[in-house]
């Protein structure tokens, strides 16, 4: 589990692909001295908010293997060397939660529409896949990234969200543009509430 607070801007090492009987896949090693410092194979970190299992660490860059289902379902197939990356080590039961309860299971991609810069923030507006419309509602949370983030507001087909300068210093979204990729995770709680009240209406019409 993560709470969507990065810890450190990393950035891509180096890619290596792999073809075998499932498709594509490929071993990313990835530069970060923070996450790094006391990180082991096995561990869980999670890099523009997919949680990746080390499987390797050499000084400050750790590696990790990602299948072809990741690299479909998250934008981590568009990165290359030398690409700025969020990362975040798993929480500990005795952190303080900064942000929201973050999985690591990226529930689908969009893109960055426009940034409006503001005189001590900027407001960013993001495309909003029709299938994750539902999870999404203003002053919520989203994982944007893996960025922990409030909804500052929804639109048909879009969602806004404010971030502070620290937040564009520190994490990619400082560094996108218009038409970039980013991953979503929307609030696990609205999904397992939706699916308690469909049990409990199914058991009402039974």
């Amino acid at each position: 589990m993560f709470t969507g607070i990065v810890e450190e801007l990393g950035e891509v090492a180096e890619i290596t692909p792999f073809s075998d009987s499932q498709g594509e896949s490929a071993r990313i090693a990835l530069r970060g001295p923070e996450t790094t410092s006391d990180a082991a194979h096995g561990d869980s970190i999670a890099v523009n908010g997919v949680c990746l299992t080390v499987t390797g660490v050499d000084g400050g860059v750790f590696t990790a293997d990602v299948m072809k289902e990741t690299l479909d379902r998250s934008s981590l197939g568009a990165l290359r060397p030398g690409s700025p990356v969020n990362l975040e080590r798993a929480a500990k039961v005795s952190d303080r939660l900064g942000g929201h309860i973050v999985q690591g299971h990226v529930d689908g991609t969009a893109e960055l529409l426009e940034r409006t810069p503001a005189a001590r923030w900027e407001t960013l507006r993001f495309s909003l896949p029709g299938h994750l419309a539902r999870y999404v509602v203003e002053k919520g949370s989203i994982a944007v990234d893996g960025v922990s983030l409030t909804v500052a507001a929804v639109e048909p087909g879009s969602f806004t969200v404010s971030l502070i300068p620290t937040t564009l210093e520190l994490t990619t979204l400082g560094r996108k543009g218009p038409g970039d990729p980013v991953n979503l995770e929307v609030d696990v709680i609205a999904k397992y509430v939706e699916r308690l009240t469909q049990a409990v209406r199914a058991g009402e019409a039974s």
